[in-house]
């Protein structure tokens, strides 16, 4: 049996993976509550972590230190950043990085890294899940920081330096928090704005419609994983 972790975000990003897994085990640990089901012959341990980096670094070395996980997912929703990626298509994480923080502080001083690779089994398990949905997706960078997108300007901004295809809160955080514990990650994220002037209306228009895709996606990854 395998043990494998979902982070996400928010509640709602949440729900609907938490409803299709039914009635859990619930641990509160460190302020966090981990949901624990078996489904399928394998643990599936999931836990919302809140918004931003810290909280997100913090949910993953208690998730890790704690269940032990063979592979960490971070779920959710983010903000289109390729002119490719269209609202409710997926983008899985090639590396994850933060835009927020000049990369030589984390290349030049512990942990000597500044970009933080996703694992290559999770990325083509992901790919192959979408494809059995006959869900467009990704395989791209995906950069964090510690602000929501909506402002054409700051979205050019973060393209010319990163030419990212999604931008969130918080894969970053949990990127860099499983290099250091050599642990394998994906982050799965479903397009739920373009990140520009219009953003927090298509937001709040699509959010719902892509947290329940990427808990399907997730939800399949576990039983081929």
């Amino acid at each position: 049996m395998k043990t494998i972790s979902v982070i996400g975000a928010m509640p709602s990003e949440l729900a609907d993976i938490r409803r299709m897994l039914g009635d859990a085990e619930i641990k509160r640990i460190s302020g966090f509550d981990f949901y624990i089901n078996e489904y399928k012959g394998n643990k599936i341990v999931n836990a919302c972590c809140g918004i931003a980096k810290v909280n997100a670094a913090l949910c993953t070395q208690v998730m890790i230190d704690n269940f032990s996980p063979d592979y960490i997912i971070n779920a959710g929703v983010a903000g289109g950043m390729n002119s490719a990626v269209k609202v409710c298509d997926i983008v899985i994480s090639t590396e994850v990085l933060p835009h927020d923080l000049d990369a030589h502080f984390l290349a030049d001083y512990p942990p000597y890294c500044a970009v933080f690779k996703a694992n290559e089994a999770l990325m083509n398990t992901a790919e192959k899940v979408c494809g059995e949905f006959s869900v467009n997706s990704f395989r791209g960078r995906i950069v964090s920081g510690e602000q929501f997108i909506s402002d054409s300007a700051v979205k050019a901004a973060i393209q010319e330096k990163f030419n990212p295809y999604a931008v969130d809160m918080e894969s970053a955080a949990v990127g860099h928090c499983c290099f250091l514990n050599e642990m394998p990650f994906a982050c799965i994220r479903c397009i739920s704005d373009n990140a520009d002037d219009e953003g927090a209306m298509s937001f709040d228009e699509f959010e719902k419609i892509a947290a329940k895709r990427v808990a399907e996606i997730v939800l399949r990854m576990t039983e081929l994983l």
